[in-house]
């Protein structure tokens, strides 16, 4: 694997059980500490101590360290124009939810979207699927969207459309490389299986601390290629490199996978129609359970999620005629049911019903009673599950086709025409089932997370704005790099 590309932390401090610093952005310490006005002294000796902490390194090289450390950040200060700066919002990631799967990560994606822009995909980030596809032309060449308005060639399902997809590892799965490199892989398959493809290869990404062991490298990969060689997809190439550099101290361990597949059928989000029966596979959960059964006591249920049935049974429904009849999958991932119920509701511009006593059953059991011994809503959080829209006509064969792979799947609810929303049915009674800020608090530390409030709104106000400036700059520079009409 090449070592290409560059990731910057920034991660500040994290603390061991023990109270010793472990984790450090060394670049960030010293910027907060000129911030504060302290001089170079003050702070070449406060971070030496850390260093020496950390690395277990001698007072000289300590010393050294940290004044190179300085002089990088004074080099670096005061720089201006687009390169160098860009607007900030004031928001923290944490604050918004970003990476936490509610109403604020949803409207940071959809910001994304929005400066990505309109692009020539067949499937774009605009549709708020897990998974983008480009349809190949004559050549390879991919025909746009707007190729096709315009009379070219219409393959329509014959396809062949290019599926792509990324998946970043459970961030708390850090001292688990090998489930952190395993259940990114099985969300990123699961990804592209739910367009209606084949995947037909891996390509992974993994970044350690300067101080973490190069056995996490390894130990990743083995979890990667645990699942790509039992589904029989190569894992061909990836990136490994250090998080930030010499500039972060510790051990923490972040990453990626993503996927190719091939596809002749889309079954993107958008294809959901009224009329549709919505169908749901049984789900013991991934990353996301394995962390709540990791940080929460119950390490015994982390067994429940090593499992390949969702990818099983994807794989059998794209070889049958079943394929054919379907109209949109997903997998229960972003927030839970309620955020992907939601998110589906919103693409395809329908009302989407889901009956609550019909899901509960299909949660794996012992996932199940932990979930229930916790107060974690099992709504709210990664299931894994596998939900297929089609409609009631088609049900036999695409039940006929899960089952015989031993996976259970059943109707939890229907598609309605009308505005788009969601909505759970619960003793007979319709209630809203719009996601919440954040996912459900699954490990001790997000409950106390979960605890903060926050005006939304004005948030959403000041991230809307920092949009608006990098679209802004967006347009500023490819005036400068685009080439001029002779």
């Amino acid at each position: 694997m090449d070592g290409k590309g560059f990731v910057q932390a920034r991660s500040h401090h994290y603390l061991s059980h023990s109270g010793e610093t472990m984790v450090m952005d060394v670049e960030e310490f010293v910027r907060r500490q000129m911030e504060t006005g302290s001089c170079d002294d003050d702070i070449s000796q406060k971070l030496a101590r850390h260093i020496q902490r950390i690395k277990d390194a001698s007072p000289a090289y300590s010393e050294s360290f940290a004044r190179a450390v300085i002089q990088e950040v004074r080099n670096t200060r005061g720089l201006t124009g687009d390169f160098f700066v860009f607007e900030h919002s004031g928001v923290k990631m944490g604050d918004f939810g970003v990476g936490s799967r509610g109403t604020g990560d949803f409207f940071a994606h959809r910001e994304i979207a929005r400066i990505i822009g309109h692009t020539t995909a067949s499937v774009g980030v605009d549709e708020m699927d897990d998974a983008g596809a480009v349809l190949l032309g004559p050549r390879g060449k991919t025909i746009t969207r707007h190729q096709k308005a315009g009379g070219s060639p219409e393959p329509g399902d014959e396809g062949p459309y290019v599926i792509c997809t990324v998946d970043g590892m459970h961030s708390r799965l850090s001292d688990f490389p090998f489930l952190a490199g395993f259940h990114v892989t099985r969300a990123t398959l699961r990804d592209v299986y739910v367009m209606g493809a084949h995947p037909v290869l891996l390509f992974s990404d993994i970044h350690v601390a300067d101080d973490g062991d190069v056995a996490k490298i390894f130990d990743y990969t083995a979890g990667i290629t645990a699942v790509g060689e039992v589904t029989g997809v190569p894992l061909v190439t990836g990136s490994t490199l250090r998080i930030g550099g010499d500039m972060v101290l510790g051990s923490r361990m972040t990453g990626c996978v993503g996927a190719v597949g091939i596809a002749r059928h889309l079954t993107a989000r958008k294809n959901t129609r009224p009329g549709d029966v919505i169908l749901m596979t049984e789900g013991a959960g991934g990353g996301t359970i394995a962390t709540a059964a990791l940080y929460s006591g119950f390490p015994d249920v982390v067994e429940a999620t090593i499992n390949l049935n969702f990818l099983l049974a994807s794989e059998a429904l794209l070889n049958s005629d079943a394929l054919q009849k379907i109209h949109s999958m997903t997998d229960v991932t972003n927030g839970g049911l309620r955020g992907d119920v939601y998110e589906m509701a919103e693409t395809a511009g329908c009302r989407i019903v889901i009956e609550e006593n019909k899901v509960g059953p299909l949660v794996q059991s012992d996932v199940a009673k932990m979930l229930l011994d916790l107060s974690i809503d099992y709504l709210g959080v990664s299931l894994d599950a596998l939900l297929v829209t089609a409609p009631r006509s088609a049900v036999p064969a695409i039940t006929d086709v899960i089952h015989g792979t031993g996976v259970t799947i059943r109707e939890i609810g229907r598609v309605e025409a009308g505005k788009s929303e969601a909505v759970l049915v619960v003793d007979g009674r319709e209630q809203d089932f719009t996601p919440r800020f954040r996912e459900a608090a699954y490990t001790p530390l997000k409950k106390v997370v979960e605890s903060q409030r926050c005006d939304f709104e004005e948030l959403k106000e000041k991230v809307r704005r920092a949009a608006d400036a990098a679209i802004e700059k967006k347009e500023r520079i490819i005036e400068r790099i685009r080439p001029k009409s002779s």
